[in-house]
């Protein structure tokens, strides 16, 4: 009986040995997976935002600290290079976040009036995540910049 129990016993950890790493090699691909999805779904919001154009790198300046120890009051500024002019001024400046819950953050309407193209605001980050700021321009040209931001202590946890 007790040779019985000492075999069941070593088929258990044979068998937990076995599966760990599998179970380990599972996991990575669904964070994987769902990092993809998160990403995909942030593209998506800045392609709405910019009626389904292509956005282009470049012209906006995002200004955010890029290891917030407080994710409760985030400040923000976006900047783009834009003349200003009737014939070329921004739009509108939208913030969009990676893993907040609501992904437009703001959206900010602005146009030659304004004389410069920069906003500025405070948000709440619920953890580490990508921030982008996109710039529609009035020839129908969409512009972003992106910035990887490390949150210490989250915000909106419930």
């Amino acid at each position: 009986m007790n040779g019985t129990r000492l075999s069941a016993r070593r088929r258990r950890l044979v068998v937990s040995a076995v599966a760990a790493p599998w179970a380990l090699v599972g996991s990575g691909l669904s964070r994987a997976q769902g990092a993809d999805m998160l990403a995909e779904r942030l593209r998506e919001a800045v392609r709405s935002f910019g009626g389904g154009r292509p956005a282009t790198e470049g012209r906006v300046r995002l200004e955010i600290a890029e290891l917030v120890e407080n994710g409760n009051v985030v400040p923000v500024t976006v900047r783009v290079d834009s003349p200003m002019t009737e014939a070329d001024h921004v739009v509108a400046i939208a913030l969009f976040n990676e893993r907040n819950q609501q992904r437009d953050v703001a959206v900010f309407a602005l146009g030659p009036v304004n004389g410069r193209a920069e906003v500025s605001t405070r948000m709440r980050l619920a953890t580490s995540q990508t921030v982008v700021a996109a710039a529609r321009m009035s020839d129908g040209s969409v512009w972003t910049h992106h910035v990887e931001v490390v949150v210490t202590l989250a915000a909106c946890v419930d």
